[in-house]
């Protein structure tokens, strides 16, 4: 590639008998970004970590541009405990952080030559550096600069690994799961940051709009291979499906070669001139080739859920601080049945608090929680994670059950689960401690999901999942037949999935807002410019509506248009099952019908019955809210 930071050549890594990627070639180009996408466990985080020189390679090479400067922000930072957050800052020594630590030491020391140093400061702009720091680390959130790195969580410390890392202005950054433990706000700040900026790229991220917004170009790593897209995400899905249908024709044709050539193998001709050799060391090719799976359409996993009533729970007037702040403050709030909520807000604004609140893992300080008897909570967190990294991937999901019921007499066993959630049987029947970071929460993502809840509690599910598993967590969501709430910073999976928001401000302030995220900010945009606007206008009583202002927070909800499309389409699915049910009647009352048909259809006169009063409650509930 002409302009290229770096070329990577027939690149191999294996680990003990396990190929993450085999002969992969790839460039970069000088200010192209680029993201790198794969499953959990197929190599991303070891191929940064061999591009930055942190971990060997098995066979080919890599070229990098003269005198080209890396920055590297991995997965989980690491600094020694001693250090401040500033001096932390100061680490990665890169060149202008050298400069800066010879002139202290100069004029520590009383230098003769402290002119010297100060014209390269000069010359360098490192006055100034200081003070972009701490702005950076301002703008993520981090503003006690001699807190101890040991003392900070471990969102904090990515966030001082994110300064770090953009303030040594590479020319090649390389990026693990930059936006993991990064509020919103803080996402939407780094995106616009990367995107005003010239620089060479290469990220790994599973926020799908930060790929779509900053990228330039997509490296897929798949079955030990790398495909390169020109593209953004959006042009990388469709370019990818094109892929995947023209590989799956190759494969139909070969499997159609197969069978010829396997009925010709089996015949054993008894005289195999070189001819006949040639054949036969191409039928193996053409098995290979045949045997190739692709894996791409699978079907919805319609897991049958425990049936929940209409009371779900009611919030009546809940309040919460810690010392002098407050998470809550007379709040209220009646969960409806069926609704998919989403919880967004900055950190520490209380969002985990209020779902621990909610499970009785806390207590509030005044109020109470209302809870229906048949909910059945499935509660999915950062800190639940716990296994016997001894045990068998297959034995720590047989452990909470052997089967998942998806009605009607059929089950799903733990083996076909795991299978679904990309666990291959091989991969079952690993050790844990052999998972990677992003396998362990597929795994745990399994665990919960095999107990049947019919109300589902997601916190921060997208960290460390991959984008593949991602889009088999977003349809399930959509079928799923029970109620959930969801906190996540990832915009994209809650556009999938919600249809409704509660916005946590911070200092006991919470919104209601009847929408998807994209929505909500279309509206608080147009909010934030409405006032802006209008603290310029000097002549009284103009105004400048806001085309969203119908919307008003804190009111009773008014029904999403996923909802509205629900209703029109359940009263046309009522009248279908009522008239199914007159007919079937009728003909159990004419007395002309066989004993097999008056069977069959007493079999479905009960399926029948439910089904009209799960609708018609539905459509009763949507109708109250539409009225409203």
């Amino acid at each position: 590639m002409a302009n290229s930071v770096l070329d990577v050549h027939g690149l191999t890594k294996t680990i003990g008998s396990l190929v993450l990627f085999k002969d992969i070639s790839f460039s970069i180009g000088e200010d192209r970004k680029v993201g790198l996408i794969a499953r959990n466990g197929a190599g991303k985080s070891s191929l940064l970590n061999i591009i930055c020189g942190d971990e060997d390679y098995d066979t080919g090479k890599i070229v990098y541009r003269k005198d080209l400067r890396v920055g590297y922000l991995p997965q989980h930072p690491e600094y020694l405990g001693d250090m401040t957050v500033m001096e932390a800052c100061f680490s990665h020594g890169n060149e202008l952080t050298d400069l800066i630590k010879g002139y202290t030491q100069a004029l520590l020391n009383g230098q003769k030559d402290l002119d010297v140093w100060m014209e390269r400061m000069d010359a360098a702009d490192a006055w100034s550096y200081e003070t972009r720091i701490k702005q950076v680390l301002t703008r993520l959130k981090i503003t006690d600069l001699d807190q101890k790195v040991c003392n900070l969580s471990g969102g904090q410390l990515k966030r001082v690994a994110v300064a770090n890392v953009l303030m040594m202005e590479p020319d090649l950054l390389v990026m693990d799961e930059p936006t993991n433990h990064l509020d919103i706000e803080m996402i939407e700040w780094l995106e616009h940051y990367l995107q005003n900026r010239n620089v060479s790229m290469l990220l790994v991220t599973h926020d799908r709009y930060f790929l779509d917004d900053v990228c330039t170009e997509i490296l897929e790593l798949d079955d030990k291979q790398m495909f390169s897209y020109k593209g953004n995400y959006s042009y990388y899905l469709e370019k990818r499906q094109a892929r995947i249908d023209a590989q799956n024709s190759e494969i139909a044709r070969a499997n159609n070669l197969y069978r010829k050539e396997l009925d010709w193998m089996r015949r054993m001709p008894s005289a195999r001139g070189h001819k006949a050799k040639y054949r036969e060391n191409n039928f193996y090719e053409i098995e290979a080739k045949a045997k190739q799976r692709m894996e791409e359409k699978r079907t919805v996993l319609e897991v049958r859920n425990t049936y929940i009533g209409n009371k779900i729970f009611e919030a009546k007037y809940i309040s919460k601080s810690f010392g002098d702040k407050v998470i809550l403050k007379d709040f209220y709030y009646n969960f409806s049945r069926y609704e998919k909520m989403g919880i967004v807000g900055n950190n520490g604004t209380g969002k985990s608090t209020f779902i621990k609140l909610l499970l009785g893992f806390l207590k509030p300080d005044s109020g109470s929680f209302s809870i229906g008897e048949t909910v059945r909570f499935g509660y999915y967190s950062q800190e639940g994670m716990r296994f016997d990294t001894e045990m068998r991937v297959i034995d720590a999901v047989r452990d909470v059950a052997e089967y998942v019921d998806l009605g009607g007499g059929r089950k799903l066993s733990a083996m076909q689960l795991l299978q679904h959630f990309l666990f291959s049987p091989e991969q079952q029947h690993n050790y844990i401690y052999k998972l990677s970071g992003g396998e362990r929460r597929r795994l745990y993502l399994c665990t919960v999901l095999m107990q049947n809840p019919n109300f589902l509690i997601l916190d921060e599910p997208t960290n460390d999942l991959d984008i593949i598993t991602l889009q088999i967590l977003e349809e399930y969501l959509q079928h799923f037949k029970g109620c959930v709430i969801i906190v996540s910073h990832d915009r994209y999976f809650m556009d999938k999935v919600v249809d409704h928001l509660l916005v946590f401000h911070g200092d006991g302030e919470i919104k209601d807002f009847p929408g998807n995220y994209s929505q909500y900010r279309e509206w608080d945009d147009c909010r934030i410019d409405k006032e802006r606007r209008e603290k310029e206008l000097t002549a009284k009583g103009d105004t400048f509506p806001c085309p969203n202002q119908k919307v008003r927070l804190n009111q009773k909800r008014r029904l999403s248009y996923k909802e509205q499309k629900e209703l029109e389409s359940l009263s046309v699915e009522i009248d279908r099952l009522e008239q199914e049910k007159k007919v079937l009647e009728d003909e159990l009352c004419s007395g002309t019908l066989s004993v097999d048909k008056i069977t069959a259809i007493s079999k479905r006169l009960p399926v029948l019955s439910q089904e009209l009063d799960e609708k018609s409650m539905r459509w009763l509930e949507l109708t109250e809210i539409a009225e409203s």
